[in-house]
């Protein structure tokens, strides 16, 4: 049996996952709440293995050494998230990484992936890493696509689409809810459209 392996992902309305110059709403884009931080902390509180493409692993490294300033950053649930065991699939970086369990594996993601939801006995799941997701999503190796839906829309400011040059899919709808009122979580099966 292989690892379900969950893309999850905040985003915009407007379907960006993060803001550039200009946008002056910090993090959550100002939305978080205390079921959102709940939900996250108890989703983090699994048994699972993190997988990261480099990118990302370099901006959570970057955000956590920010905490030693801005204690704020670091919410219980990127605590919790920041001593799972993780891979990071990365041509450039090398050991050891400043992640308290976390392994470079070198090489291609979709056959590093693979590899893993054979091998892995607890689930898959990656935070961001919006290209290397998007690979495996048309690889045919994303078993469940978590999409958190916040409250705005950052037209002017939004940037790196989630989704912009990804392949086609249907998405059959398997879990939704509503956090603090306004944030939505939408959780989804991918299928390549034919």
């Amino acid at each position: 049996m292989t690892a379900t392996y969950t893309f999850d992902v905040f985003v915009s309305l407007d379907g960006y996952g993060s803001y550039g110059e200009g946008g002056d709403w910090g993090g959550y884009w100002g939305k978080q709440g205390p079921e959102l931080l709940d939900h996250r902390l108890a989703l983090y509180g699994q048994e699972q293995r993190m997988v990261f493409g480099a990118r990302t692993y370099r901006l959570f490294a970057e955000m956590v050494a920010a905490s030693d300033e801005q204690p704020e950053v670091l919410d219980p649930w990127v605590t919790r998230m920041r001593h799972l065991p993780a891979t990071v699939v990365s041509t450039t970086l090398t050991e050891p990484l400043d992640w308290p369990d976390a392994t470079v594996v070198s090489g291609d993601a979709v056959e590093v992936v693979a590899r893993l939801k054979e091998e892995s006995a607890v689930p898959l799941r990656s935070h961001g890493s919006l290209s290397m997701n998007r690979a495996l999503m048309a690889a045919g190796l994303v078993d469940r696509v978590q999409v958190t839906i916040f409250p705005v829309l950052t037209g002017r400011t939004g940037t790196e689409p989630v989704f912009r040059g990804a392949a086609d899919f249907d998405l059959d709808l398997l879990e939704t809810r509503t956090l603090d009122g306004r944030t939505q979580e939408l959780i989804y099966r991918p299928r390549l459209h034919a």
